[in-house]
């Protein structure tokens, strides 16, 4: 059986170096944020239809690594996602106003095993494709209210190097390993 683990959270949270480290510490694989290289590949700015395009391909790369998995008979193998669906909504619905239809439907079927909401602790690193230093806090809390809402199984992840690396593994130990296959 494959367990999803969806790193979420505002910019530069550290989203992609945890999914990283958590698929090297438990020998999995992990799914990159699609948005990263097709905003890199557009050649413009984007506009409220490449939303749409981004979530699409985030979904398509979920479900490839979701094939590229082993998982030994009886056993739990992981799929860490840097980033997921919620991302694009609150993105969109900041940016524009409003979130595409099509991307609120796939929320509401696509659920993770857990979500790990990066907290706004790390520092701010700027990128071309990073728009909002001032308003990290602001952001954090609408996923963090985004998850209380959907009833979603979350934990925030703070610290800073190993100490949020440790944290995060001891949510998805305490979470998601069954207790008959820790004795």
């Amino acid at each position: 059986m494959i367990k999803k683990i969806a790193i979420t959270g505002p910019e530069s949270t550290g989203k992609s170096m945890l999914a990283m480290q958590l698929a090297e510490h438990y020998g999995t694989v992990w799914v990159p944020e699609f948005a990263r290289e097709y905003i890199d590949k557009l050649g413009r700015p984007y506009v409220e239809s490449d939303i749409l395009e981004i979530a699409k391909g985030q979904l398509l790369l979920e479900l490839a690594a979701e094939k590229r998995i082993a998982v030994p008979p009886n056993q739990t193998n992981y799929l860490f996602c840097d980033t997921e669906l919620l991302v694009t909504k609150i993105w969109s619905e900041v940016r524009f106003g409003h979130c595409d239809p099509w991307i609120l439907k796939k929320i509401e079927t696509r659920v993770y095993d857990i979500y790990l909401l990066c907290y706004i602790d790390l520092p701010w690193v700027d990128d071309p494709q990073r728009e909002h230093p001032e308003m990290r806090e602001h952001l954090f809390n609408l996923y963090h209210e985004e998850l209380l809402e959907r009833n979603l199984n979350f934990r925030v992840v703070s610290g800073i190097g190993e100490a949020r690396l440790n944290k995060a593994i001891n949510f998805i130990d305490a979470c998601l390993i069954a207790p008959s296959s820790t004795s």
